[in-house]
């Protein structure tokens, strides 16, 4: 098989179809099935005319624009391992990056950090100029195979290279019914960039796979803009990380009228910004929860939405289990978080480092970092990162416990909690917000409705929260940036 062959297939039967639109404030670029699909083995043979072979990695570092999901396509049809990176990567950390891959090529965006690497660089217009080439044919293989590499968040450490086989499109069948509702006649509107996986992913990859159309924002769009946009360009389904729906909430549009429901990933859900929704749009958000070995594999759906304050339920033939010591625990007790090994979209292992992957299992399970509990229907509450649990006078209490109350006051804007080590050698729960509330009345707030040991010893205001590349909080940076046990 082939992953970009898959991809591509249902658009053979509607070539005249809209696949992809970005969407500006002038107008709109258009791309139908037919042009999709030329373009990417377009791509396919300039690349390999370039000189990369099968197996060779192509290191991308271009911008929010459409050449980014052509160029990956157009390199797996051709059997190139891409690797998609962050613009927003520096040059030092974009150059340790490319010395642990070793590319054969660069493809480079204008304007992009590059790293410091002998390996040729194309050029976007180079790429611009292979879409109009010869159609390759697809590089066909073992659905076990290499197939692209993307990078962990590394919001815990250093960020690892993932391996993922061709088979991971296969798996993404599983998000279709169990979180999207996604249906050919469907418009997504991801409210995120081309080169972030969430996107390229959920609103690009799977929209295809179906034969639907991709609604993309130009870049610069302000997300208080999106809602517009969707309306007018009549999305029925609206992507984006949490943070993006709260910004869109603040702002005024009109409603949208073709919108079935909302989809969001990339950070936990607090379940005061679901109800926001709801009420504002008369339409659900349901949340979905992945990892960068996995994709998403937990979540809430049209047909089976999420009982208020959980995650939602296994997507249909994933199979997890919540782990202690002993193996999987009955409902109400509180664990790790695992996936069964035999999950077709299973990452392949971390690149060079089969010590790190080996760690990662415990007999027949891939364990996620997440704590987690699971009700008697099945469905599953997130506790937070493993490393994230916070020891507040002795108890257990998992970040989200404290930032969903927060989280309520009407000011509060976005909030987490972290465990900060003191100069007396215990910790404190520490609590960040960004909003315009007062540390009174956040403190207030929380003896209001927190048992005292969950209630925060300390109040910083910020300007922002830390943010790994992918959007998510970063708390290991808060406590870096804020423990008291140093001058």
């Amino acid at each position: 098989m082939n992953l970009a062959e898959h991809v591509l297939r249902a658009g053979q039967a509607v070539p005249d179809h809209q696949a992809l639109v970005v969407m500006g404030a002038d107008g709109a670029q258009v791309w139908t099935h037919g042009d999709l699909r030329r373009a990417v083995l377009g791509t396919a043979t300039g690349l390999t005319r370039a000189g990369l072979r099968p197996g060779d990695r192509l290191l991308m570092r271009l911008a929010n624009r459409p050449a980014f999901p052509i160029a990956y396509l157009g390199a797996i049809a051709a059997g190139v391992i891409p690797v998609p990176t962050s613009a927003q990567l520096t040059g030092a950390e974009i150059t340790r990056i490319a010395a642990r891959i070793a590319p054969a090529m660069i493809v480079a965006g204008a304007g992009v950090p590059l790293p410091d690497h002998p390996a040729p660089v194309l050029t976007e217009g180079d790429l611009d100029g292979f879409a109009t080439l010869p159609p390759a044919d697809f590089a066909q293989g073992s659905a076990d195979r290499l197939a692209y590499i993307v990078f962990t968040s590394g919001s815990s450490g250093q960020p690892r290279a993932v391996m993922h086989a061709h088979r991971a499109i296969l798996a993404r069948q599983a998000m279709m019914a169990g979180w999207y509702g996604l249906r050919a006649e469907d418009r997504l509107l991801h409210a995120g960039a081309f080169n972030w996986t969430f996107t390229l992913g959920t609103g690009l990859l799977d929209p295809w796979t179906l034969g639907a159309t991709a609604l993309i924002p130009a870049d610069g769009t302000p997300i208080e803009r999106i809602p517009l946009l969707a309306a007018r360009h009549g999305a029925t389904i609206l992507a984006g990380a949490p943070g993006v729906f709260r910004r869109m909430l603040r702002a005024d549009w009109p409603p949208i009228v073709t919108l079935r429901h909302a989809l969001a990933a990339g950070e936990r859900l607090d379940p005061g910004l679901r109800t926001a929704w709801t009420a504002r749009t008369g339409t659900d958000l349901h949340e979905a929860m992945g990892a960068s070995e996995i994709s998403t594999f937990l979540s809430g759906s049209p047909s089976r939405p999420a009982p208020h304050g959980t995650a939602g339920f296994p997507q249909p033939g994933r199979h997890l289990a919540i782990l202690g010591d002993d193996g999987p625990l009955p409902p109400g007790q509180p664990g790790a978080l695992a996936v069964r090994r035999d999950d077709p979209g299973l990452f392949l292992g971390y690149l060079d480092n089969p010590d790190a992957t080996r760690a990662c299992f415990r007999g027949d399970w891939f364990v996620t970092g997440d704590m987690a509990q699971a009700d008697d229907r099945g469905a599953i509450t997130l506790l937070g990162r493993a490393d994230d649990i916070m020891n507040a006078g002795g108890f257990r209490v998992a970040p989200p416990e404290i930032e969903d109350h927060l989280a309520t006051h009407p000011h509060a804007g976005d909030v987490a909690v972290a465990e900060l080590p003191t100069a007396t050698g215990v910790s404190i729960v520490a609590a960040f917000w960004t909003g315009a509330a007062t540390p009174d009345q956040m403190q207030a707030l929380a003896a209001a409705g927190l048992a005292r040991y969950k209630q925060p010893r300390a109040w910083i205001p910020l300007d922002a929260l830390p943010r790994t590349p992918t959007g998510k909080i970063n708390r290991r940076a808060l406590r870096e940036a804020h423990r008291k046990d140093r001058p």
